[in-house]
């Protein structure tokens, strides 16, 4: 496993796709887990399920309750915008362009949280992302 103590660099200068791409393995995996463990399913049922909470409309749905409740602090902010003004050179799958952005920007601050080493924040932003979801 790769040890992030030895890489020293200021994480808010990565490209915020970089971050986004990060953010996305992140929250993947999170949600495996949680899904893994609360349905105990095949894998085909456990795949319905997490794009529930992994699709580009759930996470745009997702930030956009977050930046009504100001959930994020100034700093995660700037990475959140930095994340959806980010262009892409790649086509969005299955969404329109507005919401793949919002997307990129809930994945961006997740990315920069997981790099930062902030798991306290970047847990509790997980677990809203899941109440999030489930209260829809």
């Amino acid at each position: 496993m790769l040890d992030l103590n030895v890489v020293n660099m200021d994480n808010k200068l990565l490209n915020p796709l970089t971050l986004a791409y990060m953010g996305d393995a992140v929250l993947d995996q999170h949600v495996r887990a949680y899904i893994v463990l609360k349905l105990k399913a095949k894998p085909n049922r456990l795949h319905q399920e997490a794009k529930r909470y992994v699709s580009a409309k759930s996470q745009a749905q997702t930030l956009e309750a977050l930046l009504e409740s100001e959930w994020f602090t100034e700093e995660e902010l700037d990475i959140v915008r930095r994340g959806r003004n980010a262009k892409s050179y790649t086509k969005a799958k299955n969404t329109d362009i507005q919401t793949y952005r919002k997307s990129s920007g809930l994945e961006a601050v997740i990315g920069y949280l997981y790099l930062e080493k902030e798991h306290e924040r970047l847990t509790t932003l997980l677990e809203c992302i899941i109440q999030n979801v489930n209260e829809r």
